[in-house]
């Protein structure tokens, strides 16, 4: 006699979504060309036409969040002098985990010689109850050149949610031919809110950005990007050819008001559709 099994024993162990993608880009003649593609489990990649000369990669998570002990992960390389830009279909939304659970993201970029990398995801959005810890490590050839945004949302405010209880673990790492450049990390658990509320904090916002270009006009564009900033935000030269910004907001709206016309004026090409649509 079979024995069916305890709907409430296997509602105590829920399943976990998990997703990977690696992919590598090679030039040929004129053309920017796939030279290597491997997807699995929940994380998908699709490549519209672009707009510019590269190749475009939106990345998909089909689990439709994060939650739990999720984990996903990406390795991207752009070869010799190609182009390449990732970015996801949509807003990433991190979902509330039950105890002692976190959701880990994994992304490794390298740009070659010559290549210029674009990281352009939508917002990742925290919600109340959420745990994520996140890491991005970039490793750039000499004479590749980089634009990176990573947007984040600490949770949804139009519906008035304040973050009461979530972790965040997020960490950016940006190497040039080995030396360490870059480097970013942010660590916020129990009453998010409330913390950020605090002046010398993020005194009340509700989203943040940061921002690095890399690239030989980047202290020429310095003073153009400026003027697009508002009180909440600045712009510096980490070295001569790398600035580096952080942009504060009351919510994801206002973020994307300022960061948008940013990113215009440093990718020299239009962004992916995704991005206004």
């Amino acid at each position: 006699m079979t024995r069916l099994a305890d709907p409430a024993a296997a509602s105590s162990h829920p399943q976990r979504a998990q997703g990977s993608v690696a992919l590598s880009l090679v030039r040929r003649g004129e053309r920017n060309a796939l030279a290597g593609l491997r997807q699995a489990g929940a994380l998908k990649v699709l490549f519209p036409r672009p707009a510019g000369s590269g190749v475009e990669a939106v990345l998909i998570n089909t689990a439709g969040g994060i939650t739990g002990a999720d984990a996903f992960s990406l390795d991207a390389r752009a070869g010799t002098a190609t182009r390449l830009t990732l970015t996801t279909q949509a807003a990433e939304r991190a979902y509330r985990a039950l105890p002692r659970e976190v959701a880990r993201v994994e992304n490794r970029l390298s740009a070659d010689a010559g290549a210029r990398l674009c990281w352009l995801p939508q917002e990742t959005i925290l919600y109340d109850g959420s745990a994520l810890s996140r890491r991005l490590r970039i490793d750039l050839a000499e004479g590749a050149s980089l634009l990176m945004a990573e947007p984040l949302v600490f949770g949804r405010t139009a519906m008035g949610e304040t973050l009461a209880d979530a972790t965040f673990r997020d960490r950016i790492e940006i190497r040039r031919n080995g030396r360490l450049a870059y480097l970013d990390a942010i660590t916020l658990s129990g009453r998010v809110s409330e913390k950020l509320a605090r002046p010398f904090t993020a005194a009340g916002a509700g989203a943040m950005a940061s921002l690095v270009y890399v690239a030989p006009d980047a202290e020429a564009a310095l003073a153009a990007v400026r003027s697009l900033l508002g009180d909440t935000a600045g712009a510096s030269l980490r070295e001569s050819d790398m600035l580096v910004l952080r942009l504060l907001a009351a919510d994801g709206y206002l973020l994307r008001q300022t960061l948008i016309p940013v990113l215009n004026c440093l990718a020299g090409e239009p962004l992916p559709r995704c991005w206004t649509i």
